[in-house]
């Protein structure tokens, strides 16, 4: 088959980032609002006269969303790895839709005593299952999609997508607090996101059907008619099984990162106002201004880790999450102004770039095709599920207990963790995806990287 010309291979490239962005955008607005609004509709569905235990209970549900994410990283993944990226993708950003039309329309305390938790549950339940598949999909797809020298910068937009979603939601809802008073939010104004929020997933649905799937995933369902190539284990446990090592360093890696990163985006607004005293209005708009800006950096990150590898700027996170999270945050608690929440936010926001630019790629990076999607998204799902998802209850829970500060030093133990892992492990810029790379590679006569060789061995 000839090849492409060099300007439809880059229209290609474009499209599939476009693609994959813009679903991934609307699959984190959906995740991201509950958490956002949740201020607004937290005695909406849990009774009591302490805001404390009401945002509790509502955090507690936002961390059982979580632990659906390994139960969708597995199936979901599965799929992504037997039937490309493209049908998972497609999947995902359906049972999203269908979540946000759940919360939507759920009843109140009020209205039917706590059927409308139970209806809350299920659906972050269902998002959960969604969210763990779309992560390790959109990771695999982008870094797939994007040309070798281009993946850090490619797989950066993951969050640069992300972040656009929380900052879509925030938008919402600052226009919301704009044009609706306090007890219209309470009453019936929360439900206005999720109902554009299910309605952007049907958009998304028709382009995501328009996608193109990765040259990577063809060339191994090509394969899969070689009499020495066994398809039989292709997107199964038993296949991830082989690189359990890669699996381990996945969860490892994450551990940092997902704790330092919910810290300082779903639960910073939050904190300004139970723990600064600020305004809702204002603690609102220091994330969107610092939401903003983050999602800026995320591709010149992205395109350094290109030049100088993935480990200096994993390093770098962890080395300033370790150290920084105390003052940064005792300092947050202490703003009393717009301008110097902003500037903490920020500061703290940069040295989390380290980390969301380019973690997409380093987790394709370890993995062959056969297994990629589900070896980013089951280890990643489990490490989320365990420490991302509960970060924002853990924090309250210490709060509640009169030692919020402790919660910083739990910040940063976990993102030492990771900093240990960052020094030990190989630097995958450089790993060979797919056959064509590997082989590219022996014709150079380059020596190939860690991750080459699995890739090579399938």
């Amino acid at each position: 088959m000839p090849a492409s010309p060099p300007g439809d291979e880059r229209r290609k490239r474009r499209l599939a980032l476009v693609g994959g962005s813009l679903g991934n955008l609307v699959e984190w607005y959906d995740w991201f609002v509950y958490a956002s609004f949740a201020i607004y509709f937290a005695d909406s569905f849990f009774p009591g006269d302490n805001p404390t235990t009401q945002l509790m209970n509502t955090a507690g549900i936002f961390a059982v969303g979580f632990l659906m994410r390994p139960v969708g990283g597995w199936i979901l993944g599965r799929a992504a790895d037997r039937h490309g990226r493209k049908s998972a993708l497609t999947l995902t950003v359906t049972m999203m839709s269908v979540a946000a039309l759940l919360i939507a329309v759920a009843p109140t305390y009020g209205q039917a005593g706590y059927f409308g938790a139970l209806v809350l549950l299920l659906a972050r339940l269902l998002q959960g299952m969604s969210i763990g598949g779309e992560y390790a999909a959109s990771a695999t797809y982008l870094t797939e999609a994007s040309a070798r020298n281009r993946r850090g910068l490619g797989s950066s937009f993951q969050y640069v997508s992300m972040t656009c979603g929380q900052l879509l939601g925030l938008g919402i809802l600052i226009t919301l607090q704009h044009t609706l008073t306090t007890s219209q939010l309470e009453s019936w104004g929360w439900r206005i996101p999720f109902l554009v929020g299910a309605l952007f997933a049907v958009v998304v649905f028709w382009l995501r059907r328009r996608l193109q799937e990765t040259d990577a995933f063809k060339e191994e369902t090509s394969a899969a008619g070689d009499e020495a190539h066994d398809d039989s284990t292709r997107g199964t446990l038993k296949a991830l099984w082989q690189y359990r090592r890669q699996a381990g360093l996945v969860m490892a890696l994450t551990l940092g990162g997902t704790v330092a990163y919910y810290t300082y985006t779903t639960y910073l607004t939050k904190y300004l106002v139970g723990s600064a005293g600020m305004e809702k209005t204002t603690a609102t708009l220091v994330s969107f201004t610092a939401l903003t800006l983050f999602a800026v950096l995320q591709p010149f990150a992205g395109m350094l880790s290109d030049r100088i590898g993935r480990r200096p700027l994993l390093i770098t996170f962890a080395v300033g999450c370790t150290v920084g999270t105390y003052p940064i945050m005792t300092a947050l608690g202490s703003a009393s102004s717009y301008w110097s929440a902003l500037g903490l936010s920020l500061l703290a926001l940069v040295v989390v770039t380290g980390y969301t630019s380019i973690n997409a790629a380093v987790k394709a990076e370890l993995f062959p095709t056969r297994v990629r999607a589900l070896g980013v998204a089951l280890p990643y799902a489990i490490a989320n599920a365990l420490f991302g998802g509960t970060a924002e209850y853990v924090a309250l829970w210490f709060k509640n207990s009169g030692h919020e500060k402790m919660f910083f030093w739990y910040v940063s133990g976990c993102a030492l963790i990771s900093l240990v892992t960052y020094v030990l492990m190989p630097d995958t810029r450089d790993a060979a995806l797919s056959r064509a790379e590997a082989e590219d590679d022996g014709e150079r006569g380059r020596e190939r990287p860690a991750a080459a060789p699995a890739e090579a061995a399938r």
